[in-house]
């Protein structure tokens, strides 16, 4: 049934769940389309936690009437069985209310967005009458799927869907062809320190600068099971190692460690629960990998405590290709560190001073996980650049660029282009004889639908995107970070990665070659690309310039704390209740065109002067916090 004018939308999910992304992504695509949506408040996320009871059950439908609303979204990305038993106790409410459109009531449709096996279970127990969204639905598709009519969706939706739909049929013709299965691997060994203690990334990106030119593979591995012993899961580990080195498909292995891994390195686990990723817990284990994985660069995650350490240990026993630092992730903040966060950014400081007299390149593992809690695109711009700047000033002489697209999934290809160049732009004017910047490009984390057919073709379509970014420079990206196509379903084995990689290089091949012929759009030429590469040049540009104006030595843990915690850098969807962060989480922000931006209490775009003159005005507590934190409060 399609939507009408008078209908009224509500998306619902339990206040247990913090995942929120897609449920405002949902509301701000119908408000475009000119629909009416009404938030649910936390009364009423705080009844479907409990709505097995009647009193709660009463409280949500008497709010429904109340609101007049007949279209009804619920989300629930957790427990697969509580979801089936949350949407069962929901309709089943519906039906004895006489409340579903077919009784004569008001609700026209209801929707679920969940895990991929809850959705099929809802979709099996309902027959139809709950419409289920699995992720992976792109705009155009999330609408059509709930009935707006086609004339309904906006002109910017339709139009910034064309280049997504371009490369979604280029990828579907990559793997209906199976061609991709023909490619062979590439031989990197043209220089004498190739899989030595001496070879570095540079000297093997040097080494591939050649025509025809295929960029460096770089894909994260890590198999566990909580059901097999710790060193046997670490053995499996080596054997994949073994195995993706003997292909020869990959270049850069990159260690999957565990959570226990970085946080408690060379501890006693004991009943330690592991949180996934291979438990490695010696140095002796991290030489058997690097020995098994020759001629393979390796690379692994850095620690959560005692961080300087740890990367020492990862020199010695690895020879790591590159550190990765998070800055102000990976503690007390996001729940992954035992840290706070301003004792995080000391250590991760130090131990950027440790990795320049190393001589070993850095890469900023930070603006992502900006994103993921909700970060707008110039914020996204902006982290980088700090973290780049920070990593010239401690000496680092060459940054590994870590740029994840589809972060959101809703952002559209064109917009990603414009946030990609206008990040590398400003990036790149920090570059001079004593530092290089090299792209790395990368799918979204939560990117690829379940399906496993359709993931390979999104897998092709995002190899497109990334060549895209700087499309009429054969030896860009240097470097391509592979997430393999069943990461929406299971953990990928080698013979998966290796099937990435090829699905990847072959795609690289084919679309440059449609490119060259004139078979697919220039994006370098794009307009709407430009201005909007521009518009968050100019943003970015401008936040950048208000921090250094108004935080005293920027570049620092202390400087970077204030930044954060004065709200320079907005991040809505932080979980971290703390009176410290309240500025970072104060402003909000939405969905507009295809990517984010900081919105006010209007829902219009605030200016990078609003977002400046709202954090300069918390410095001053922000200071007070960091004197608290240097006094030991």
């Amino acid at each position: 049934m399609l939507v009408s004018d008078k209908d009224i939308f509500t998306f619902i999910k339990p206040s247990l769940d913090a995942h929120t992304m897609g449920v405002n992504t949902a509301a701000e695509l119908l408000r475009d389309c000119g629909y009416r949506v009404v938030r649910a408040d936390s009364d009423i996320a705080q009844a479907m936690n409990n709505f097995r009871y009647e009193i709660c059950r009463k409280t949500v439908l008497d709010w429904l009437r109340s609101e007049g609303i007949n279209r009804i979204g619920l989300s629930y990305r957790l427990d697969r069985d509580e979801a089936v038993n949350m949407v069962g106790y929901f309709i089943n409410e519906l039906k004895n209310n006489g409340m579903m459109h077919y009784q004569g009531g008001p609700i026209k449709a209801v929707y679920f967005g969940g895990l991929p096996e809850t959705c099929k279970l809802i979709e099996k127990e309902h027959k139809g009458l709950v419409i289920t969204f699995k992720g992976g639905e792109t705009a155009r598709e999330t609408l059509q799927k709930m009935g707006v009519p086609k004339e309904r969706i906006s002109k910017d939706i339709t139009e910034g869907s064309l280049y997504d739909d371009m490369r979604m049929e280029f990828g579907k013709s990559i793997i209906d062809s199976q061609d991709y299965e023909s490619f062979m691997p590439i031989d990197r060994s043209g220089y004498k320190e190739f899989g030595t203690k001496n070879d570095t990334i540079e000297k093997r990106i040097e080494n591939n600068l050649q025509s025809p030119f295929a960029p460096l593979i770089r894909a994260h591995v890590g198999p566990y099971s909580s059901t097999v012993d710790r060193l046997d899961s670490v053995k499996e580990f080596i054997s994949w190692a073994k195995h993706l080195a003997k292909t020869g498909y990959l270049d850069i292995l990159s260690i999957g460690s565990s959570q226990l891994t970085q946080s408690n390195f060379g501890e006693d686990w004991e009943d330690m629960p592991n949180g996934g990723g291979v438990p490695i817990n010696s140095s002796e284990e991290y030489r058997s990998v690097w020995s098994s994985c020759r001629p393979l660069l390796v690379r692994t995650y850095a620690g959560t405590k005692n961080i300087p350490m740890l990367a020492e240990i990862h020199e010695r026993t690895l020879n790591i290709c590159w550190h990765a630092l998070s800055l102000w992730w990976f503690n007390r903040l996001d729940g992954r560190g035992p840290y706070d966060l301003y004792t995080n950014l000391k250590q991760h400081v130090e131990t950027l001073k440790y990795i320049a007299t190393t001589g070993k390149p850095f890469e900023p593992n930070v603006s992502h996980h900006f994103a993921f809690r909700g970060a707008d695109d110039v914020t996204y711009i902006v982290s980088a650049y700090l973290a780049a700047k920070l990593a010239k000033k401690m000496g680092i002489k060459t940054l590994i660029l870590q740029n994840m697209l589809n972060t959101p999934r809703s952002t559209w290809g064109i917009n990603d282009l414009a946030k990609s160049r206008a990040m590398m732009s400003l990036i790149k004017e920090l570059e001079d004889a004593g530092f290089k910047v090299y792209l790395q490009p990368r799918a979204g984390l939560d990117y690829f639908k379940p399906d496993l057919n359709e993931a390979k073709i999104q897998l092709a379509a995002v190899t497109a995107l990334m060549d895209d970014i700087d499309p009429h420079n054969e030896m860009s990206p240097p470097i391509i970070h592979v997430v393999s196509y069943s990461e929406a379903v299971h953990l990928a084995t080698p013979d998966i990665i290796n099937e990435s990689i090829k699905i990847t290089q072959y795609s690289l091949q084919k679309y440059r070659e449609l490119r060259k012929i004139g078979k697919t759009e220039d994006m370098s030429k794009n307009a709407d690309v430009k201005s909007r590469m521009h518009e968050l040049i100019d943003s970015a540009r401008t936040i950048i310039s208000g921090i250094e104006r108004h935080i005293s030595n920027p570049y620092s843990a202390e400087g970077l704390y204030k930044i954060f915690v004065s709200g320079f850098l907005p991040v809505p969807y932080l979980w971290s209740q703390e009176e410290e962060f309240k500025y970072a989480k104060a402003l909000k922000t939405r969905t507009y065109k295809g990517g984010v931006i900081i919105a006010g209490e209007d829902g219009k775009p605030l200016k990078p002067h609003q977002v400046i003159d709202f954090a300069a005005r918390n410095i001053k507590e922000a200071e007070y916090y960091l004197k608290q934190k240097q006094a030991g409060k």
